[in-house]
């Protein structure tokens, strides 16, 4: 599924590609200004670790409380997009609530609390994840068109064909459907959060910044991987169909989304499909693929614990909670099996 820190997937006009003609080149344009903010703060969080790693420990300190008010920055940044492309409330808060949050983050460790070198370490690890997939054109090019033909494929097995043609991204990753045979007259492009690369991002630098075996945390990832995979082709479905053929285009819902939340009238079936209903299902999937992920690494609870602390201000023994104190203690040792 698509986590609320990545870019939504695309609502367009066959006949006008209102969203993709008209606002896409600006938003290319401001990625890449983001982008060089997402570089600095992911290559400042290195550095940091390296210079903890190598037991320089206040320097290292100074440069990840750098590198976190840089990241909080960086998310404000995407606020305008997500509040008035988009028109995700949801994406809008989190993006406005990042700056505050990563700049408290920040204050912490300067202040003295190393135990977040750890969060800063799955932060990096989930930024060389993400960020390669969207500045390397080939990269981002083969993950939108084969998350685009998988998509097809699913359609294809609920009676839907309607083929792929070029988006206004540039990639052959726009469902070609009929505006004269839909309710909306509308369809969407695929773009790269819809691959899911945001969320698998997440659970991959978690994983890679705890310490335990090898072959739990390769298992751990797999199984992350694969259900993040299997629930976001199903996510791109249902918004794939649900836009053009309106399955919310009831009178009442258009009446209310285009008089309090200034949505158009024939843009509404997709907004309600993408952002609320996959919203709120995408928030619960990632906690149940968490639950599954604790099952087999619970070390991935210590950093976890750092971000409700600093979320709350409360420390939280997740470990004690879950009975698992035996993992804090030997560091995996006893789950090598």
């Amino acid at each position: 599924m698509n986590m609320p820190t990545a870019l939504p997937a695309t609502d367009t006009s066959v006949s006008g590609l209102e969203f993709g003609a008209a606002t896409l080149p600006a938003v290319i344009g401001s990625i890449g200004s983001t982008d060089v903010l997402a570089w600095v703060a992911i290559g400042a969080f290195l550095g940091a670790l390296l210079l903890e790693w190598r037991g320089v420990r206040e320097p290292a300190r100074y440069l990840a409380t750098g590198a976190w008010l840089t990241f909080g920055v960086f998310w404000l940044t995407m606020a305008p997009y997500y509040y008035y492309d988009v028109q995700s409330p949801l994406q809008t808060i989190l993006a406005v609530v990042a700056l505050p949050l990563c700049a408290y983050t920040g204050y912490l460790l300067w202040s003295g609390r190393d135990s977040l070198f750890l969060l800063t370490k799955a932060i990096a690890f989930m930024g060389l994840i993400y960020l390669p997939a969207e500045t390397i054109p080939f990269v981002r090019q083969w993950l939108i068109e084969t998350t685009a033909a998988q998509t097809h494929y699913g359609m294809e097995l609920l009676g839907y064909s309607p083929g792929i043609e070029e988006g206004a991204n540039g990639y052959e990753s726009r469902f070609a459907f009929d505006p004269d045979e839909t309710v909306t007259g509308r369809t969407t492009y695929i773009i790269l959060a819809c691959t899911g690369i945001g969320s698998m991002a997440i659970f991959g630098g978690l994983i890679a910044a705890v310490k335990a075996p090898l072959r739990r945390k390769l298992t751990g990832f797999a199984l992350a991987v694969g259900v993040i995979w299997f629930l976001n082709l199903l996510r791109n479905v249902f918004i794939g169909l649900a836009s053009p053929w309106g399955w919310f285009q009831q009178d009442w819902l258009v009446s209310f989304m285009t008089t309090y939340m200034g949505a158009e009238a024939n843009r509404v079936s997709y907004l309600v499909a993408h952002n609320y209903v996959s919203q709120v299902l995408s928030v619960v999937a990632l906690l149940g693929i968490t639950y599954l992920l604790i099952k087999i690494l619970p070390e991935i609870l210590e950093p976890l614990e750092e971000v409700l602390f600093v979320i709350t201000g409360t420390e939280y023994d997740l470990f004690e909670a879950l009975g698992r104190d035996d993992v804090r203690a030997d560091g995996g040792a006893q789950h090598d099996q």
